[in-house]
């Protein structure tokens, strides 16, 4: 298929590693960017305001791009992957120039939450041939909100980038540690660490926001930089043990931190939800826990019994190649689904006639 693929596409951002997992099976696709390039990390006053009252700026001046590209590249399909700032009239003016052209929408967010939908999004979800999303209690909230048709798939990993490698003792002891835990600060998890570090355990975390917690114990050794791209493997790849939290905001019952961590060859130690459990089956492909007593006592076990980790560890790398947990392996059920909508409409067609 021609796809044209619109989303925000930094280097080795999921939205990038799903283009390209697109173009390895076989499809043209065409890449926009939604966010202009001087805006990703400084926003303005007034973009910051328009986000937060539901009505993002288009900086990317995108309502009125979109069209005029579509027009020369006569796309079948156009994925649009958590774009907020597309109006309703754009999708229409769409459908207009081509009759036929399928349009999907993706996120990995919980967009039944108002801080992860704009108004234009809301207003567009019944413009939408297909609505995919990562939350199963989506497929029930969505309709409400006016989408057709709502397909529930689990996040993923990237086959060509999430993988082991080989480190030197330099990058061991520039990344490695005990525990580590990456990603950005929440209040939960940071005091379900700052139990830990109460209680002996020494943990390297990385991402943005932690600075306040830089002296909140000597246990807790605070870098003030996220591990983005090839030093996300690296941290994985030379600590003994990965901590992977939830966001309670967005009703996480996995993320795609729960299978980026596995497929490194990393040892997960995770909340204990369904969604894990139907991922990976606990103590032999990754590790679980619901209290923080829970989560000190396995890490203390883990610690000490290095044979089971890297069993575990092992386990959980292989379940991800062979379960179909990669990009392409999602993307060509995801890909089944539309054509399988569209020989769905081929045929009531057929019949009506």
């Amino acid at each position: 298929m021609k796809i044209l693929f619109v989303a925000e596409l930094r280097e080795h951002a999921r939205a990038k590693q799903r283009l390209l997992a697109l173009q390895d099976l076989g499809h043209e696709v065409l890449g926009i960017s939604s966010i202009a390039e001087k805006d990703r990390d400084r926003p303005s006053l007034w973009q910051r305001i328009g986000w937060k009252l539901g009505y993002p700026i288009d900086t990317a001046n995108l309502n009125q791009k979109l069209p005029e590209i579509a027009q020369k590249f006569s796309p079948d399909l156009i994925w649009i992957e958590k774009v907020l700032t597309l109006y309703p009239s754009t999708y229409l003016k769409l459908k207009e120039i081509f009759p036929n052209l399928k349009i999907v929408f993706y996120s990995e967010d919980d967009i039944f939450m108002r801080h992860n939908r704009s108004v234009y999004l809301q207003q567009s979800l019944s413009l939408f041939d297909l609505v995919f999303t990562t939350k199963p209690r989506n497929t029930e909230e969505l309709p409400r909100l006016g989408a057709r048709r709502v397909f529930c798939i689990y996040q993923a990993f990237d086959r060509n980038f999430h993988q082991s490698i080989s480190l030197t003792l330099e990058d061991q002891v520039e990344w490695g540690a005990d525990v580590s835990f990456v990603g950005t600060f929440e209040r939960d998890r940071a005091e379900e660490m700052l139990y830990l570090a109460n209680n002996g355990i020494k943990i390297r975390i990385w991402g943005n926001g932690w600075q306040k917690w830089q002296k909140s114990h000597p246990n807790l050794q605070t870098e003030y930089r996220p591990a983005l791209s090839q030093d996300f493997i690296k941290v994985i790849c030379a600590s003994k043990i990965n901590l992977n939290f939830l966001r309670q905001v967005n009703r996480d019952r996995h993320t795609s931190r729960s299978l980026e961590i596995p497929a490194c060859g990393g040892f997960m130690l995770t909340e204990r939800t369904d969604e894990h459990q139907n991922l990976f089956i606990e103590g032999k492909e990754a590790e679980f826990f619901n209290s923080p007593i829970e989560l000190l006592e396995k890490i203390r076990y883990y610690l000490s019994h290095e044979p089971e980790r890297k069993a575990i560890a092992k386990a959980g790398q292989e379940r991800c190649a062979q379960s179909g947990y990669s990009h392409h392996d999602r993307l060509q059920v995801m890909l089944a689904e539309i054509n399988l909508q569209k020989l769905s409409r081929e045929i009531n067609t057929s019949r009506l006639g």
